[in-house]
């Protein structure tokens, strides 16, 4: 169940010009984090930005001012406000209940006529939001990153561009293309929906607790549709068939999906795909005829 924690009132900021105090700072988010007694845990992927110029970077890269926005994990509020400063409509999905709680007065302190509700649920299981997103905006845990951006676009298809800083190799294997290292599964799905690409890199140094990992930007813009939810969830079987055994030709990768080998084989061929390629060499529309080629023979992805 989601809980509807809080709501700022409505109205744009009454100066377009960035201020110094509208947003958090290093020293206010070390202070905001020993009042509610939080250590940052690995288990919710907690690592909090407290630099505003990165913040303010993301906001501008992600151009959605005066947009409605869903932010996915807000935490203690970084980037929260440097989307509300921006004038964008935030919701934002926070499972731990006590940022959660902190959240709303947090942003009446720095900006009293940003428009916020805050939403305490996990973000893998929402099926509602107080309004229609035009935009995700966020800081994905590490642990979730694919799940998360999966199921936002399949649950809200109102959403028309994606800016979230992950971790590096989870956003280059999302910006991957065909054929190369990084190609697979996550690169195949999310093209179901749109176009991703690379939007810069993010230092260590700028989160806190440092992480060990590197960071990047990777962005989305929403593509004409695929096809139906059915062939989508048939598409997503295939894609599973096929990097379950990555080093396996697709006549053996899909003989489990499609009955058989000869089967495979067979559904392979009348899609125009040759039974010898391996799942790294296809793209998305491949992956789709060979979908629509298996028919009922190929039971849907139950994700």
């Amino acid at each position: 169940m989601s809980e509807r924690v809080d709501r700022q009132p409505g109205g744009a900021p009454e100066s377009g010009r960035p201020s110094a105090d509208a947003l958090l700072g290093a020293t206010e988010i070390r202070a905001l984090a020993a009042e509610l007694d939080l250590t940052p845990t690995k288990r919710w992927g907690q690592n909090f930005v407290v630099d505003a110029n990165t913040v303010r970077r993301i906001v501008r890269t992600a151009d959605v001012a005066g947009m409605d926005v869903v932010e996915v994990g807000p935490g203690l509020g970084s980037l929260t406000l440097g989307l509300t400063e921006a004038g964008a409509r935030v919701a934002a999905v926070e499972i731990d209940p006590r940022l959660a709680q902190l959240l709303p007065s947090t942003v009446a302190r720095k900006q009293p006529h940003a428009r916020l509700e805050v939403v305490q649920q996990d973000a893998l299981t929402i099926e509602a939001l107080p309004f229609p997103p035009r935009a995700v905006v966020a800081n994905l845990p590490y642990n979730v990153s694919v799940p998360v951006l999966i199921h936002l676009l399949e649950r809200f298809d109102s959403i028309e561009r994606v800016l979230v800083m992950v971790q590096a190799e989870v956003g280059h294997r999302l910006a991957a293309q065909p054929g190369s290292k990084t190609y697979g599964s996550p690169s195949a799905k999310v093209a179901w929906w749109g176009q991703w690409a690379l939007e810069g890199d993010v230092s260590r140094q700028i989160f806190w607790p440092v992480p060990n990992v590197d960071s990047v930007l990777v962005g989305f813009r929403r593509g004409p549709s695929r096809g139906s939810e059915e062939l989508r969830r048939r598409t997503f079987a295939v894609i599973d068939g096929a990097f379950g055994q990555r080093r396996k030709m697709l006549r053996q990768a899909l003989a489990g999906v499609l009955g058989s080998s000869a089967a495979a084989s067979e559904v392979l061929e009348r899609a125009g795909v040759a039974p010898t390629l391996r799942g790294e060499a296809l793209e998305l529309a491949d992956f789709i005829r060979i979908a629509e080629a298996a028919g009922p023979a190929l039971a849907p992805s139950g994700e």
